[in-house]
C-alpha cells in the first residue's frame, strides 16, 4: 500500500449499514439505545497494532511522547501505545515511550461547537525538543498550541476521520477508519458522558439521542 493508503486508513463507505446487535455482546442496558456495531472491537483492534507498526517504522531512533486527549482518545491511546512497547519487546528497535495527557471539550449533544476549550494545563513545555505523537481528537487549534513549544517532530494518529467538508485528514498522519458524517459511540466515544463503556464503535440511536439529551 502506499503511503497515502496509509494515510486514510480503512474506508467505510456512506451506505455501510453496519452489523446486527445480535451478533455481539454489550451493556443491555444499551439495547435500544444503539442501532448497529460499525466497528466490532476485534477489528479496531488489528487496525491499532497496524498503525503502531507504521509508527515504529517511521520514528526511527527518537524516543516518542504521546500525548492523549482525553476523554474519547484514552483506550485509543492506551491501546496504541500497548502495542508500540510490544513490537519493540519482539524486536531489536524499542522506543522509549513517554504519555501526557490533555483535555479538549468542543461537543454539546451530538454537534460539534465552533469553540475548543483545552482543559487542564496548558503549560507543554514538556514536550520542546521530543518526538510526538498526538492522538484523539485532534484540531487545528491544538496543533497551532502544542507548536508554540517547539517540539521535534509532530505526528498525528486518528482512529476515526469523517469525511465532512474540510475533513481532518490532511492533519492525520496515521487513520485508523475513515468514515461517513455519522455520530459514533463507544471505545471511550461518548454522547454527554455516556456510552464510554462500549468495546465496539457503534451508531446511536434517536432513543439514544434523546434519552440521554442534555
Amino acid at each position: 500500500m502506499d503511503n497515502a493508503g496509509v494515510r486514510r486508513g480503512i474506508v467505510i463507505k456512506d451506505d455501510w449499514p453496519g452489523y446486527s446487535l445480535d451478533l455481539f455482546t454489550y451493556p443491555e442496558h444499551y439495547h435500544e439505545d444503539i442501532e448497529t456495531v460499525y466497528i466490532p472491537h476485534g477489528v479496531i483492534m488489528n487496525r491499532i497494532e497496524r498503525m503502531a507498526h507504521y509508527i515504529m517504522d517511521d520514528f526511527g531512533d527518537n524516543n516518542i511522547m504521546v500525548l492523549c486527549v482525553l476523554k474519547g482518545g484514552y483506550k485509543f491511546c492506551v491501546d496504541l501505545v500497548e502495542f508500540i512497547k510490544v513490537l519493540g519487546r519482539n524486536s531489536n528497535k524499542y522506543l522509549e515511550t513517554r504519555v501526557e495527557f490533555i483535555r479538549l471539550k468542543s461537543y454539546l449533544n451530538d454537534q460539534s461547537t465552533e469553540e475548543l476549550h483545552i482543559i487542564g494545563s496548558q503549560d507543554l513545555s514538556f514536550l520542546r525538543g521530543k518526538a510526538i505523537i498526538d492522538t484523539g481528537k485532534t484540531m487545528k487549534a491544538l496543533l497551532k498550541h502544542v507548536e508554540t513549544f517547539e517540539p521535534k517532530m509532530v505526528k498525528v494518529a486518528g482512529l476515526l476521520v469523517k469525511r465532512v467538508p474540510n475533513m481532518a485528514e490532511n492533519l492525520t498522519d496515521y487513520v485508523g477508519f475513515e468514515i461517513p458524517n455519522r455520530f459514533v459511540v463507544g471505545y471511550a466515544l461518548d454522547y454527554n458522558e455516556y456510552f464510554r463503556d462500549l468495546n465496539h464503535i457503534c451508531v446511536i440511536s434517536k432513543t439514544g439521542k434523546m434519552k440521554y439529551k442534555v
